[in-house]
């Protein structure tokens, strides 16, 4: 089993190419696929619904599934905000391991939940509330990988971890699909339903078998090796700035644990708020954005009033001082921008694609509708990969481009690219939501979506870069995770705006509303950052 690190300065450079640089990068080759499985049982929910509503399975509507990858989005951007920081309070390996470990329970839960097209829809909310595991390793992954590298790498170290980290997307709108016609040894008394339309790679006939649980069950072959890995393979760094006073592992799992059901409660309570009473929400309907600054400032308050002794609330006292620096505001504008357009895009293309390009949109008897399937319409399991593909792939290629020509300037001009792809999508979103043969349009979304999803990724590189720039050693991997805590919103707000607006037959005003975001975000990037004066140029 790895030791400790009581001494760790990667920017001395005999140190780092002595012993620092292996020690490092065992580190985050362990990290990335732990990280990878974290992303991968946190999205899931958006191929596993298309198959429920290509299978009929449970007979849920539309607008609930929709509901399920929201769940999912808001548990995850929640949990993200303790677990910002756990590396202080726990160290890197007990988090890792710990938070690793427990992704087992929404993979598992789901493989039996989905045996049985009785399952009521309340436990697949539950089950997509605890996937929100997932989601909250970036955080505290993302912390912990901040302090193995020397500065003058971070963009790259940081665009690694994130990038092939984000790979999970892919793997996960791969791999699911292709499990799903399997039949696994063991359970072959699974109920086994029908495909109504063509899936994996268009070559799925209609009326072929699938086995929907097999989308929980795969992850756990992934799971329990990567962690044996992290416990055996990682280290805690227990420097001053680091993680200073951990205590015992077993004291260090109960903070994690703690901290976690805080984070789904908090959640849970958002979305009671904003739920209707069909989906086991208050009725309320409350606004998502008056909801989501309660949970967040919920989350934030309870988690200093826990009572888990003098040395907890110390570590988070110091932690806390990132709130009294305006930057750590700044970046989490722009890392919102760049990361949560990234995340919530992931969470929604392919039902998206589903809705808008696999049914007819017609009038009859003078009303619009848009029920009736398209038997031209594209698969959106053959497509819907490709953008989060393309953003995690360029994610480590957008830091290395910061490093050299920095953060700041790499942002700005992807975000004017932004500005311009999304009011591209929405045209033709537009266009193919009025059509009876929207494959027509298809094509163009498709390709400008993807160079969206590219921005993203070169921008989530380029805002690391910032962020090490700007902030000291102690601060930088608590703004990490807190900058990603508010980005990962993004699964939450997009998925429901998009769910919103496709209910009012207008999906295209989604994304008008996020390119006058990213054009807020320019200016903001800007004045900060690249304007004569600015405290930091172009960090």
């Amino acid at each position: 089993m790895a030791q400790d690190l009581k001494k760790w300065d990667p920017d001395n450079p005999s140190e780092w190419e002595s012993t620092g640089k292996a020690i490092a990068n065992r580190n985050l080759w362990i990290s990335i696929p732990s990280l990878l499985a974290g992303f991968a049982v946190w999205l899931m929910w958006g191929i596993i619904t298309v198959q429920m509503l290509n299978t009929g399975y449970g007979g849920f509507d539309k607008s609930q599934l929709f509901t399920l990858a929201a769940i999912a989005g808001l548990s995850g951007a929640t949990l993200r905000i303790p677990s910002t920081f756990f590396i202080r309070l726990a160290g890197g390996r007990n988090t890792i391991f710990l938070t690793t470990t427990l992704l087992i329970l929404p993979a598992l839960g789901l493989g039996i939940a989905l045996s049985d097209p009785n399952t009521p829809f309340w436990v697949f909310q539950i089950l997509a509330l605890l996937s929100g595991f997932g989601g909250g390793n970036f955080a505290s992954s993302m912390s912990n990988i901040s302090f193995f590298f020397p500065k003058k790498i971070q963009g790259y170290s940081l665009g690694m971890n994130a990038g092939l980290g984000n790979f999970g997307v892919t793997t996960m709108q791969i791999v699911i699909p292709l499990v799903m016609t399997l039949a696994v040894a063991g359970l072959g008394d699974a109920q086994i339903l029908k495909i109504t339309s063509g899936t994996l790679i268009g070559k799925i006939a209609v009326g072929t078998e699938t086995h929907l649980q097999n989308a929980g069950y795969v992850w756990l072959v992934i799971l329990i090796p990567l962690a044996i890995a992290s416990w055996m393979g990682m280290n805690n760094i227990t420097e001053s700035h680091v993680s200073p006073k951990i205590g015992s592992t077993l004291g260090a799992f109960i903070k994690i644990i703690v901290m976690l059901i805080l984070g789904l409660a908090t959640a849970a309570f958002g979305l009671w708020l904003i739920l209707p009473k069909v989906v086991s929400g208050s009725g309320l309907m409350l606004s998502k954005w008056i909801a989501l600054p309660i949970v967040i400032a919920l989350t934030v308050l309870l988690l200093k009033l826990l009572p888990l002794g003098h040395d907890y609330k110390e570590g988070l006292k110091r932690q806390y001082k990132i709130f009294n620096n305006k930057h750590t505001w700044v970046m989490t504008i722009i890392y919102t921008m760049t990361f949560g357009s990234f995340i919530g895009y992931a969470a929604t293309l392919a039902l998206s694609i589903k809705v808008i390009f696999g049914f007819q949109h017609i009038m009859v008897d003078g009303v619009m509708t848009h029920n009736i399937a398209n038997p031209n319409g594209p698969s959106a399991l053959t497509y819907a990969w490709m953008g989060a593909f393309v953003g995690a792939l360029i994610r480590p290629i957008g830091g290395m481009i910061a490093d050299k020509i920095g953060g700041a300037k790499v942002t700005q001009i992807i975000s004017g690219v932004m500005v311009l792809s999304a009011l591209g999508v929405a045209y033709f979103m537009k266009q193919a939501y009025a059509s009876a043969t929207p494959e027509e349009f298809f094509w163009p979304f498709l390709i400008l979506f993807v160079i969206l999803f590219a921005m993203t990724g070169l921008g989530n590189g380029s805002t690391f870069r910032t962020i090490s720039q700007v902030f000291n050693k102690e601060q930088a991997g608590p703004v990490l995770g807190w900058t990603s805590a508010i980005a990962a919103y993004g699964a939450f707000i997009i998925p429901k705006v998009f769910g919103e607006q496709i209910k009012l037959t207008t999906p295209e005003n989604a994304l008008y509303g996020f390119a006058v975001f990213y054009g807020v975000c320019m200016v903001i990037n800007w004045w900060f950052y690249l304007r004569k004066n600015a405290e930091f140029h172009n960090p």
